[in-house]
């Protein structure tokens, strides 16, 4: 059964990759979601099975390399951090199948489409179910791929090339440290297989690795260079900037890196290694003291955000922050409780969009919207309870999830946990402030574009069921996995697949009762002040605009950082690159080398043979030359002696 939930997913990439042309874009979409479906629901299976005790096992799938002390099979390790993720993944992947049939029924090349959203599935699959730590680089560098391929579907646009480009380069970044960090357990533990490491990891208390002419902690180094990686996978502080410009791709594709794929694969690893993690303090605290400032960060720039797509892109990036939050003080099982709540609502939130951009002909500026409430009323309504759920509003599934993290934080011990709960906390005003402000300039008030407002219609049915299943799951599932996640019940839950701190739950659940309050109340006077300015008085925001210019443009700039590392980065690169490229390959290689060499011989053929004009005067002419040199040397130098 785990074998056909991971492989079902390739299946389909290939059969839709290769043989799409032969049995038609129709079959190519069925064939795939089909397989999804069946994954999901096997999912599903596996998770009630898990979640009952039955199984926690290891499941040999082949012999993937033996070299040396290197030992790498190619395993499936099943437990119930595997199962919570392989719920997330298929269902979200199945349900982004479903609606790209009617999203994408216009696209010529949709067996290419839903070729790689099935390749994307099956990556991260791969790397959910991963035992060993070479296995989950398989998969880590498999999203990036997919997520390459996917964010520059549409080629013929210079921007989604250019978005592609810079995802894979900015993960690559990421990824180099991953690796490192992959060496380094290796090289103090000969070992890469999670069981291996986890039970040496208390021996590697106390050693010490000699780095950049440092002895540095052991396991301190080991746990900052692989969180690297998943600040680059998840898009965290300083390594963020590749997930807006990945909103290029069609709105399916965006859905799934945001809600099950590449972005949480960051989250689910740092919850893998917990044990290492458990051990390292300093670096649980630069683990919170970076998901607190990408969770304050990210909300900021969504606030004056105008693109659709990109407020809801940042929205993603603020939520990864709270989940780094929780793993950095302890709680990774209150961190995988907001991945798995906030799965459904960022779906639901990107394919609502998808549906909204569908209903105005590819307009995505919700400055050319509003008033659609009336014209797409099912989006609307689904797009609202996203938006609840991602607020928090009181017993949807971000309601249990979010403010579980904020209270985390406010029990975590290490240094920067204060930090974390004061930034969280204002975090959570500005995400209903910016989703809010979303809701209300794109269906409420008067029409900006009445051509495509006369024009809006409802998104077909198969859009319409993957939203009505979303909108669900963002109600339904918190309550019921509540005690799972973050109550009593997280020890039997979870047994050996996570180790966390084992005070901060308890910590939690003796919080005094405005803790718990606070995030409410954030939330309640985000709302307030975003019915203000967008519904009561619109004028409000443009007259603030133009009060505070300088903070509004460094806002609507992202905080510049674009415009920074292509001044640091980009543009010394180029010119190192434009210098090589005419100085040393043009001048010097081309120059100096066997073709410029070669290219001199020829020149100076070119212009003796000239010389040799076949007139009887000129020879006449260079003898007499010659006779004129040889006499005068014989005068000067008396000739040879």
């Amino acid at each position: 059964m785990y074998e056909a939930i991971v492989f079902l997913p390739l299946l389909g990439c290939l059969i839709a990759g290769l043989f799409g042309r032969v049995i038609g874009a129709r079959a190519a979409e069925l064939v795939t979601t089909i397989l999804l479906f069946a994954a999901m629901v096997l999912s599903w299976i596996a998770f009630a099975r898990v979640g009952l005790g039955q199984v926690n096992a290891r499941v040999l799938v082949a012999t993937f390399m033996h070299s040396g002390e290197l030992k790498v099979d190619w395993a499936l390790r099943v437990d119930t951090l595997t199962a919570v993720m392989l719920v997330v993944v298929t269902t979200i992947s199945a349900l982004v199948h479903l609606y790209s049939i009617g999203y994408m029924a216009d696209d010529v090349h949709r067996p290419r489409f839903f070729a790689y959203l099935s390749l994307f599935t099956f990556a991260m699959l791969a790397l959910v179910t991963a035992d060993n730590l070479v296995q989950l680089f398989f998969g880590w560098e498999g999203v990036g791929l997919a997520s390459y391929l996917l964010i520059g579907f549409w080629y013929h646009k210079p921007q989604a090339n250019a978005a592609a480009i810079k995802a894979f380069i900015v993960n690559r970044v990421g990824d180099f440290g991953f690796a490192l960090g992959i060496f380094a357990i290796f090289k103090m533990t000969g070992a890469v297989d999670f069981e291996t490491i986890f039970a040496q990891a208390p021996a590697l208390g106390g050693k010490t690795i000699h780095f950049l002419r440092w002895d540095i902690d052991a396991l301190t180094l080991i746990c900052v260079l692989l969180f690297i990686g998943a600040m680059g996978k998840s898009a965290q502080f300083l390594l963020h900037t590749w997930l807006p410009d990945a909103m290029e791709g069609p709105t399916p594709v965006s859905a799934l890196i945001h809600a099950a794929t590449m972005v949480t694969a960051g989250v689910f690893m740092v919850a893998r290694l917990s044990p290492l993690f458990e051990l390292a303090p300093n670096a649980q605290a630069f683990v919170t003291l970076v998901g607190a400032t990408t969770a304050f960060f990210a909300a900021t720039v969504a606030l004056v955000q105008n693109d659709i797509k990109r407020i809801v892109a940042y929205s993603t990036c603020s939520q990864l922050g709270y989940m780094f939050v929780a793993m950095g003080v302890g709680a990774y099982s209150v961190g995988m409780y907001h991945l798995f709540t906030h799965a459904f609502f960022k779906a639901l939130l990107f394919l609502g969009s998808g549906s909204v951009i569908h209903a105005m002909h590819h307009e995505q500026d919700i400055r050319h919207m509003g008033g659609l409430k009336d014209r797409i009323r099912v989006t609307y309504y689904v797009m609202v309870i996203g938006t609840l759920a991602l607020t928090g509003f009181p017993l949807t599934a971000g309601y249990f999830s979010k403010d579980a993290i904020i209270e985390a934080a406010f029990a975590g011990k290490n240094a920067f946990a204060g930090y974390a709960f004061v930034l969280t906390l204002i975090a959570a005003g500005m995400t209903a402030f910016y989703s809010w402000r979303l809701i209300f300039k794109t269906f409420h008030g008067e029409p900006h574009d009445r051509e495509h407002h006369a024009a809006a219609h409802e998104s077909p049915l198969v859009m319409l069921v993957a939203l009505v299943v979303l909108a669900a799951g963002s109600i339904f599932a918190g309550y019921p996995f509540k005690e799972l996640f973050a109550g009593h019940a997280v020890g039997e839950f979870f047994r050996d697949s996570i180790r966390q701190s084992a005070t901060i739950l308890d910590d939690m659940h003796h919080l005094p009762i405005w803790i718990g309050l606070l995030p409410t109340a954030m939330m309640a006077a985000g709302f307030l002040l975003a019915w203000q300015f967008y519904l009561r008085r619109p004028d409000l925001p443009v007259a603030l605009a133009r009060q505070h210019d300088a903070l509004y443009r460094f806002l609507l700039n992202k905080w510049y950082f674009d415009e920074l590392y292509d001044f640091l980065l980009v543009r010394p690169a180029k010119r190192l690159g434009r210098l090589l490229w005419k100085g040393g390959d043009g001048w010097l290689i081309d120059g100096f080398g066997p073709d410029g060499v070669s290219a001199r011989v020829i020149d100076v053929t070119r212009n003796v043979v000239r010389l040799q004009t076949g007139y009887l005067y000129h020879y006449a002419f260079a003898m007499l030359i010659g006779v004129a040199a040889l006499i005068t040397w014989f005068m000067f130098t008396g000739g040879p002696h």
